[in-house]
């Protein structure tokens, strides 16, 4: 008789963490519900459970988004990245990196995989040296002789948003073409139980070029056979599929969001009849770890790295004489956007500036202002760059812009913002139907917003905010981050015209230090702040526009259902 035999497994995958490993949010200075220190707790209890067989991956954007992450990846870089820390503390199996990964530099994400005790797995970044990999493209994992291979995945859209400085040496292959050459591949030379994609992509959409698609995870779950989960993440946005594939066969796809709130769970029962697999059977979950207890060994063992931190994200760096909120910067002229581009000026002395709140909700108190407030400008380091634009290119981009941002009205009873309706928990929400942080706006030019004509017929430019004619047919320097001047959103691109390709030729200074630094610096040689709406641009027709933004602010801020 052949000795049958059930195995279980567990995998748990972490994505997005953004800096997010103790229980306490930096920039706000208050704690917060995700955590890896929650995270350690959970897995504690399922590894009880399940011994060796629970095997832990971690999808990538690990190394930004917090002040931790800029404290060790710049202020004390010859320490042991604390990314590093985290994953060899909670033991991962496995990681693939991230496009936030990838613009830390070289110097910060080569180092942190050489640190991490976890392989790296990335199959689509090439090294243009070799032809090969720039990191492993897969690892192979055995409990109980079953053979696991996780192959890594990151969004090939990289260069659409990251100065080539940061990724040099390296090209993105599309994720479906990649992942299908390196499953047969897997298959042929390991023989793979199973199979599991490990991929920094989102579930469809984002930018999609001749070049690239940023989002390939329902593509590849649908066409690419012989894998049996996909997690994933990238697109901040919870979801749990079940796909069928061409071979007609299941694939369980998962994505945890982000800040480390919720993990992806996939639970695998093997069964065997001696050497051979009779079935296996997949189910899969997200699950919310926000009420887990942190846990206080994980926490005593960061303790000064959170005392560290905190020390640097104290620190004061000047005087803001008024308050000042993102919410005000979708619905007109606001002090919070045009601080940011009254800086970006101040440091460029480019003629026109664009920028676009990067929250909703995000406020910096009147008094002091400390390091910590610099994150609720910029979360990320992305650069300042000073890019040519011609007048026409100028409002093209910002027709997209709010096109992206603002409705046609038809009457006054009509809604000014682009919504959508949610209902969680039973309760209808609105929100904003697009990314807000692609809702440029302008300084430097005077302009108002018809809210009455069409997307593309808007924007109408009167002249230069000093008084000067604005001419379509002339040549203006922009300033704007990083992002936004890579093709970032694609403002410049499919708003503006100017093809990808072009995008470097335009860029003509480029700071050599971050942009959250370059605002600091800034902010410190002034000493004291007294920000100010500049109104230099208005929703058109005033009487219609201003009752919807004030019915609009309160659907949006959930004041009323």
């Amino acid at each position: 008789m052949t000795n049958e035999e059930t195995i279980n497994l567990k995998i748990i995958a972490t994505s997005d963490v953004h800096g997010f490993f103790l229980p306490y949010d930096f920039i706000e200075q208050r704690p917060t519900p995700g955590s890896l220190a929650r995270v350690c707790s959970y897995v504690k209890k399922e590894r009880a459970k399940y011994g060796s067989n629970l095997i832990l991956i971690d999808n990538g954007d690990i190394l930004q988004g917090q002040p931790i992450c800029n404290y060790f990846n710049s202020i004390k870089p010859r320490s042991t990245n604390i990314a590093s820390q985290m994953l060899n503390y909670l033991g991962y199996d496995a990681c693939t990196i991230g496009n936030h990964d990838i613009e830390t530099g070289h110097g910060v994400y080569d180092k942190w995989a050489g640190e991490t005790n976890c392989p790296v797995v990335a199959a689509n970044i090439i090294d243009t040296a070799s032809g090969k990999p720039y990191f492993k493209p897969y690892t192979m994992i055995e409990r109980q002789g079953i053979r696991i291979a996780i192959l890594g995945m990151v969004t090939p859209a990289v260069p659409n948003w990251l100065n080539e400085s940061l990724w040099n040496g390296m090209r993105f292959e599309s994720i479906a073409d990649s992942a299908s050459k390196w499953v047969k591949l897997i298959r042929e030379k390991e023989a793979p139980d199973l199979t599991i994609g490990l991929f920094h992509s989102g579930w469809n959409g984002g930018i999609s070029t001749t070049h690239c698609n940023e989002d390939e995870v329902e593509r590849v779950a649908h066409q690419v056979e012989g894998i049996d989960v996909i997690f994933f993440g990238h697109d901040h946005t919870t979801r749990q599929a079940t796909i069928c594939n061409g071979d007609n066969s299941s694939v369980v796809c998962l994505n945890p969001s982000c800040d480390a709130r919720a993990v992806a769970s996939a639970e695998i029962k093997v069964e065997k009849a001696g050497n051979k697999i009779s079935s296996k059977r997949i189910t899969g979950e997200i699950v919310d770890i926000t009420n887990e207890r942190a846990d206080v060994g994980f926490e005593m063992h960061f303790r000064q790295a959170r005392d560290e931190t905190n020390d640097f994200c104290r620190r004061r760096i000047g005087l803001i004489e008024s308050s000042i909120n993102t919410n005000d910067c979708f619905f007109g002229c606001a002090p919070f956007t045009d601080l940011i581009h009254n800086l970006q000026l101040a440091i460029t002395h480019a003629d026109i500036s664009f920028n676009a709140p990067l929250s909703f909700n995000s406020k910096i108190e009147k008094g002091d202002i400390r390091v910590s407030d610099m994150f609720k400008l910029y979360r990320y380091e992305n650069q300042i760059y000073v890019v040519k634009m011609t007048g026409r290119e100028i409002k093209d981009y910002l027709e997209m812009s709010y096109g992206l941002w603002v409705g046609t009205m038809a009457s006054d009873e009509d809604h000014i913002m682009l919504m959508e309706k949610e209902t969680k928990a039973g309760k209808v929400r609105y929100r904003f139907k697009n990314l807000t942080f692609n809702f440029d706006s302008a300084a430097g030019i005077d302009y108002d917003v018809d809210v009455t004509k069409p997307a593309g017929e808007r924007i109408n430019v009167k002249c230069m905010s000093g008084g000067g004619m604005f001419d379509y047919g002339a040549w203006y320097t922009v300033a704007m981050n990083s992002y936004r001047g890579n093709g970032g959103g694609e403002l410049l691109t499919k708003g503006a015209g100017i093809p990808t390709t072009e995008l470097p030729r335009r860029i003509v200074w480029q700071s050599t230090k971050d942009q959250r630094q370059c605002l600091m610096e800034e902010i410190e040689r002034m000493g004291t702040i007294t920000p100010r709406a500049n109104n230099n641009w208005r929703f058109m027709p005033l009487e219609w526009a201003g009752r919807a933004i004030e019915r609009d602010r309160r659907l949006i801020s959930g004041s009323q259902p």
